[in-house]
């Protein structure tokens, strides 16, 4: 099943189910469902799948539909319907995006060649990066009831940074360069126990400063702490096993970078889906009651590592899988450097 959100302007957002090229606007018929986070906890109120319960109110008649293409190329300015992220909060606290990396061969080369000097070569000195990869092939897929090996994990931000397809994605002042990274996300809701539950799948664009981080290692962290995109819709039932990706960069209407057939899924996986989910939710600060959970699961390949040029206003980057319907549209903007002006805090 996909699953979009989308605003009507003037009446606020509401959830959808596509069929085709038809998004059926369930909240048409049930008001109270307007989002998907609505649905779920509507669910597990009527004990029913997620799925289910969408399944029993596309159904119904009188239910208004839409045409996917015009909601999805529309624009906020253009005041009609139009797509938003397929997974969000009202609270953008309760959002917590995050992400796992080091999970595919293409990866561990790229962050390698990125952490490894000339002279580490010569000496064959083996990097952590390519370290952890390792540590993902030997023990990054246990058996069922096993806990593996922990895969590399950094976080992104809360719910401010999430954007959708459509957006713009920053490069802020601070930063030394913008570096798209085309993944799958996957979409999670803390159930009011505090269980998690696997809502669904998306397309992500994991927007970091590769420049920053290969200054050093250690500088990973803050160089992840950037805006990120998903969307344009989440697929509850996506078979990932395998995944084909690609993404294109276009700078005045020419492309600039084509990344050809990138690979994803856990057929091309050091660790497993449920290895990297049991430990992100191992934490309990990861399993508070009502959170969402937004977590990229990697890429084997970026354009950093091949491109002599830095991102600039304008670029857009398209990101395509042929499991979903559209792709994942962005352009960047590009802040100013400006070092020379720190933040001033002040007291009390």
């Amino acid at each position: 099943m996909k699953i979009v959100q989308f605003i009507i302007p003037d009446d606020g957002k509401h959830l959808g189910v596509v069929q085709g090229d038809t998004v059926i606007d369930v909240t048409s018929v049930n008001a109270s469902i307007k989002s998907t986070y609505d649905a779920f906890f509507e669910s597990k109120k009527s004990n029913i799948s997620f799925e289910d319960l969408l399944e029993s109110i596309v159904n119904k008649t009188g239910i208004n539909h839409y045409n996917y293409l015009d909601l999805y190329q529309q624009k906020v300015n253009d005041k009609k319907p139009y797509l938003t992220v397929p997974f969000d909060h009202s609270d953008q606290r309760r959002v917590v995006i995050s992400g796992t990396g080091l999970t595919h061969t293409g990866s561990m080369e790229s962050r390698d060649s990125m952490h490894t000097s000339e002279n580490q070569e010569s000496d064959q000195h083996i990097s952590d990066s390519a370290i952890m990869f390792e540590m993902g092939l030997r023990g990054g897929k246990p058996g069922t009831g096993k806990r593996g090996v922990s895969p590399e994990w950094f976080y992104k931000g809360n719910g401010s940074s999430l954007k959708g397809s459509g957006d713009i994605l920053k490069v802020p002042n601070f930063a030394l360069d913008g570096g798209e990274e085309p993944e799958i996300a996957v979409c999670y809701i803390n159930d009011h126990k505090g269980v998690p539950h696997r809502v669904g799948f998306t397309l992500g664009n994991e927007w970091s400063d590769h420049e920053t981080e290969k200054i050093n290692y250690l500088y990973l962290a803050p160089s992840k702490l950037r805006e990120c995109s998903i969307g344009p819709e989440l697929i509850t039932d996506l078979e990932f096993e395998k995944i084909e990706l690609s993404c294109d960069i276009e700078r005045k209407g020419k492309k600039i970078y084509e990344s050809g057939t990138i690979f994803s899924g856990e057929k091309y996986m050091s660790h497993s889906l449920n290895n990297c989910e049991d430990h992100h939710f191992k934490y309990p600060q990861h399993r508070i009651p009502g959170d969402l959970h937004i977590h990229f699961l990697g890429t084997s390949k970026l354009s950093f590592g091949e491109r002599d040029w830095k991102f600039k206003d304008g670029d857009v980057i398209s990101i395509r899988c042929e499991n979903f319907t559209a792709p994942l549209v962005n352009s960047v903007s590009v802040d100013n450097i400006d070092v020379g002006n720190p933040i001033v805090v002040k007291k009390g």
